[in-house]
């Protein structure tokens, strides 16, 4: 969704947060009026006269003291500096026109009040000095900001935060009747004996307009214009929001206080989420941006929601358009068929919990979860469950059912379910078999060898802390590991991460800190540091990783693209075993091993029917120059037209389309078509360019447009379905529950992407993978 174009704007189309000051209007003669500056304890007063001459009043709030009047020869006249030391930093070099010369760089300026600007760097018409001790100018500009601050919250007021460095603009009432609608809201207690209480008798204001606040979201107009409710509202410890009007105030946040301003929001949200033990990754959501851009535009008349509204009408709300949106996906199945895909897992208390997913081109769909702890050991309870979820989706609409992993009981059950519904398959994740075949590459002696020594550099880096912090500066705060739901893509992506940083290892065990380090004279830490630097190691993992690279990039490949996988899976998997091939020279000794661990997990596990058809119909790999047919493919795609298809008169039309297909060259299509032939995805290509044959067109948009793997790639969370399934709970918290879990997994599968772009996203799965390399076992 765009964002509101209005964020960062009050209601008067002023600039909120940009740090600068408003400048007055240059005279005549030069001289630059500025508007009154508060809170940096300086107030600089006067008018720029056709004479030159600047007139200062009375600096006061920073220690120093500066007295004197401007005449018309230009001269300003400063008194003594007190209070702060600021005279040991710089000499005056002229009393009379009150000048100053820097201690450090010699640069002569009007007064010691400057004489700080000038050290401290503050203010955004003052030269920083370049010869100051970091410590003198940190010392300057401390004393600066905390005076600043301690003014502007003398004058401001608690509106915000009693850290928030802000400054205040009243101007008369303006006629703009959308600017006189501004109203700040504090929702403060009744008593102002309670903590934290503000006395309020000298700021109320009558508000005009009814009091702040409001129950539903019709009280709230879009933008930035809020109409407020005339009932009252309670704040969450009971007392009523008092309402103040105060015109055409804007706030602005002067350069030098941007830093401070959002160091103060940004450790309120981390409070906020440690506080509710909430995990960090939550800011990474669509969602949380959505909310704080909603927040900064509703300004000071922003009013948290109540726990009751929140499981109230909001609930309800939301509740309402995720099933509208659900409900409009589910209209496109018919045309474009779907998957229904299994997640199940074993929670802490032993029960096998399953999570029903349905993926088409539209979007995945959260269906529902079920305890199925007396069901999973058990292939006719399995099959029935399963049924009803086809029955549920539509028999037609499904084209097939991806299991999460391979067990005896659900290989049974999906046998009865596919011998009962002819039209759908049944398949693994594809995610789950590559992972099979990497876990068997690891158990070969010259793989695992590799991996023990790369284990031993990582336990020995993430158990001390001396080589942890000299991997964080090296590495320029990176990690070693890399972090994967699947335990062998975790440690062949860790394996290939650490050749990446082999230089700044080898840096590291050679600094003369490692070297005269307690650690670096022990075996286990002479044994690392003898490991990175032997050059037979890094050798041997670049010979693990030749291997196992090209299996892992079809991961990315069916996970990390927008475009379904069906169509790819089958030549990916060919060009994989040839890059093995190539990448360890052809030599059969070495790369036949390899290949038919391969070609056990595909025969056994992997290869079903639809990803022989959609090799078949990718018009891109059906027209390149090494397209082959073989009987695995030719009997896959009759095999998916004989099941899918059980009107015998369409089967009859598709046959001479299917030669029509086979005979396709550049020549016969128009140029359009064969351009987009490898730019479009292969069920887009058919539905834009396939109306020649249009049975064949809408058998191929449905194989076509099917995923490969389970919903695994998108880390749902676990904890709010074992929530719903646990025992004891009243029907209201039930239903409650149920609501919750089908809002938020179906949100984090339309915002979320697939775990391979989620770069540090770690969840507690995660962490226990990651144990073999942190922690010896």
């Amino acid at each position: 969704m765009s964002k509101d174009a209005g964020v960062g704007i009050d209601d008067h189309g002023n600039a909120i947060g940009d740090g600068t000051e408003a400048l007055g209007k240059a005279t005549g003669d030069g001289i630059e009026a500025h508007e009154k500056a508060t809170g940096d304890g300086v107030e600089a007063y006067g008018k720029a006269a056709g004479d030159g001459i600047e007139a200062h009043g009375k600096a006061a709030g920073d220690g120093i003291e500066a007295h004197g009047k401007a005449t018309g020869d230009g001269i300003e006249a400063h008194g003594k500096a007190t209070g702060d030391g600021i005279e040991a930093h710089g000499k005056a070099i002229d009393k009379d026109k009150g000048r100053v010369q820097c201690n450090y760089c010699g640069k002569e300026v009007r007064g010691f009040n400057r004489l700080k600007h000038h050290l401290g760097g503050v203010g955004h018409d003052v030269t920083e000095c370049v010869g100051a001790p970091d410590d003198v100018k940190a010392q300057m500009k401390s004393l600066l900001l905390e005076k600043k601050k301690e003014r502007l919250l003398k004058e401001v007021g608690e509106i915000f935060h009693p850290g928030l460095p802000l400054k205040r603009h009243i101007s008369s009432p303006s006629t703009d009747p959308k600017r006189a609608q501004t109203k700040l809201i504090h929702p403060l207690p009744l008593s102002d004996n309670r903590e934290g209480s503000v006395e309020t008798h000298n700021r109320e204001i009558q508000s005009g307009g009814g009091h702040a606040g409001f129950s539903h979201p019709s009280a709230v107009v879009e933008k930035n214009v809020v109409n407020h409710s005339p009932d009252k509202v309670r704040n969450v410890d009971g007392s009523f929001p008092i309402s103040c009007k105060v015109e055409d105030v804007h706030f602005v946040v002067k350069e030098e206080y941007k830093d401070d301003y959002s160091s103060v929001i940004a450790k309120s949200v981390g409070s906020f989420l440690f506080e509710a033990g909430i995990d960090s990754n939550v800011v990474n959501l669509p969602s949380f941006q959505k909310m704080v851009a909603a927040i900064i535009s509703s300004g000071p008349a922003f009013r948290a929601p109540r726990h009751d509204e929140l499981k109230g009408w909001i609930l309800e709300e939301q509740l309402k358009e995720v099933r509208k949106n659900v409900d409009d996906i589910r209209h496109s199945w018919g045309r474009s068929g779907c998957s229904i895909l299994l997640d199940g897992w074993s929670d802490q208390n032993g029960r096998s919990l399953i999570r029903f997913l349905v993926d088409s081109p539209r979007g995945m769909v959260f269906l529902k979860s079920v305890d199925a702890s007396d069901a999973i050991s058990n292939v006719d309870s399995l099959f029935l469950l399963l049924s009803q979820v086809v029955e549920e989706v539509g028999v037609k609409n499904v084209v097939q059912v991806i299991a999460h992993e391979k067990s005896c009981y659900l290989d049974a059950a999906g046998k009865k379910l596919v011998e009962k519904y002819k039209s759908v398959f049944w398949s693994l994740c594809a995610d789950y078999c590559i992972n099979l075949i990497l876990e068997k590459i690891g158990m070969l002696d010259h793989v695992k060898k590799v991996l023990t020594d790369a284990k031993a550099i990582t336990r020995l880096i993430y158990s001390n802390l001396l080589p942890f912090d000299l991997m964080r500066k090296q590495i320029h705060g990176s990690y070693l590991i890399r972090q994967s739901k699947l335990k062998s893509v975790s440690d062949f992506l860790t394996l290939g991460n650490i050749l990446s940083e082999r230089e700044n290892l080898i840096h590291i065990f050679r600094s003369e800190t490692w070297s005269s380090s307690a650690l670096a004279s022990k075996p286990v830490g002479k044994k690392v540091s003898e490991l990175v630097t032997d050059p037979f190691f890094w050798a041997a993992a670049v010979d693990v990783t030749r291997v196992t690279n090209p299996l892992i990039s079809i991961l990315h490949q069916i996970d990390g693209c927008s475009t379904a996988p069906m169509g790819f899976l089958y030549d990916s998997m060919d060009r994989a075993k040839e890059a093995i091939k190539g990448n360890l020279g052809g030599e059969e000794a070495r790369y036949l091993p390899l290949w038919n661990i391969i070609d056990e997990i595909w025969n056994n596990y992997l290869h079903c029917p639809l990803h022989s058809a959609g090799y078949y119909l990718n018009p891109n790999l059906f027209c390149s120059n090494d397209f082959f047919v073989d009987a695995e493919v030719t009997n896959g795609l009759l095999c998916c037209i004989v099941r899918m298809i059980d009107d015998h008169q369409t089967q009859a039309m598709i046959v001479p389309q299917l030669d029509a297909y086979t005979s396709i060259s550049d020549s016969t299509l128009n140029q359009l078509a064969v351009d987009e032939r490898s730019k479009m995805p292969p069920a887009l290509w058919w539905a834009s360019y396939g109306d020649r044959s249009p049975e064949l067109q809408m058998f191929a948009i449905k194989i076509l447009s099917q995923p490969c793997s389970s919903a695994s790639r998108f880390k749902l969370k676990k904890d709010i379905s074992e929530l719903v399934h646990e025992k004891g709970r009243t029907c209201i918290e039930h239903i409650m529950l149920c609501n919750m879990e089908f809002i938020q997994n179906n949100l984090r599968l339309w915002n979320t992407l697939p775990y391979w772009d989620q770069t540090d996203c770690i969840g507690p799965e995660d962490s226990l993978i990651m144990d073999d390399w942190i922690a010896k076992g």
